[in-house]
């Protein structure tokens, strides 16, 4: 296969569901972003009670508390699904404490022996994984995007207004609310 790839995925712990996408060309914070929003679509129908989630993240340099568009696309998200979100980031070389950890090292241990060939073959084998009995869902985000996308400083300034840091931890744990949604009938 000569495209890359290159994966995000989320897992849920508590009921072992997991969503895996893929790239073709580089992991940014748009490209999580766009995963997160997918993952979204797909799940919020089976999810309407849901008003906050909690994102426990690594320290990766596409999605840490650090990057502003990372930060500026998950203020997109809390705005466009109503849900607050809360950033939270395991501590810098710790990431054997992530379960999603695990779970990739069973996604490529259940990839042995099979030829990942074409892009087909690697989102259908991705899809036939199954972690704690319940099947995987894998797809491709084919977009292009852009290597380091950065906001300008007025920008920056205009979203830490938005972000809740905690005082202790200020890049490890953040929270973002919703806009609140004003609506306006007119009559005739």
């Amino acid at each position: 296969m000569k495209e890359k790839l290159v994966p995000g995925g989320i897992l849920e712990p508590v009921d072992g569901k997991s969503f895996l996408f893929f790239g073709t060309n580089y992991k940014t914070s748009d490209f999580m972003a766009d995963g997160l929003l997918l993952w979204w679509q797909y799940r919020e129908p089976e999810l309407p009670e849901i008003k906050q989630l909690i994102i426990n993240l690594d320290n990766g340099p596409e999605c840490n508390g650090r990057r502003s568009q990372f930060l500026l696309r998950m203020t997109e998200f809390a705005d466009l699904t109503g849900l607050c979100v809360r950033l939270v980031y395991y501590p810098p070389y710790h990431s054997k404490y992530n379960a999603i950890e695990r779970y990739w090292a069973g996604v490529e241990k259940s990839w042995n022996g099979y030829l990942l060939s074409t892009v087909d073959t690697v989102i259908n084998r991705a899809g036939n994984f199954c972690w704690k009995g319940v099947r995987t869902m894998a797809c491709l985000v084919d977009a292009i995007y852009e290597k380091g996308v950065k906001l300008c400083s007025i920008e920056k300034r205009d979203l830490e207004q938005r972000l809740e840091r905690s005082e202790e931890l200020n890049y490890w744990d953040i929270t973002i609310q919703p806009k609140p949604v004003f609506l306006y009938f007119l009559y005739p």
